[in-house]
């Protein structure tokens, strides 16, 4: 074996490293899951809660996990409201819960016993 010169380490192996998954919380539930599994609500500048595909709309955001019971539950106990620093009044629960419907109608079933 070749002696290495003083202070120098050996090659490490090529290895690929496990990329970072950021995490995030439903507000709801409060269980913890990748970013992307969640769905993200913003509250624009402008003071209206739209969903973020993206992830990164301009805006105040909160994450609600991809079930009906969940975001149901995020509008009836208020945290929802809570997260975003705002007031959801009944004309934004009603819209909420109506994309709510569509984004999950077929998983609903699932969600309830």
């Amino acid at each position: 074996m070749k002696a290495l010169p003083l202070g120098s380490r050996p090659p490490r192996p090529a290895s690929p490293r496990a990329k970072h998954v950021p995490l995030r919380s439903c507000v709801a539930c409060r269980q913890v899951r990748p970013k992307g599994e969640l769905v993200r609500l913003v509250l624009s500048p402008q003071g209206e809660i739209a969903r973020d595909p993206t992830g990164k709309a301009q805006g105040r955001g909160a994450y609600l996990c991809p079930s009906f019971t969940c975001w149901e539950e995020g509008l009836r106990q208020r945290r929802l409201g809570y997260a975003l620093r705002t007031e959801v009044d009944a004309q934004r629960k009603a819209h909420l819960l109506a994309l709510a419907r569509s984004l999950f109608a077929p998983s609903r079933a699932q969600d309830e016993p």
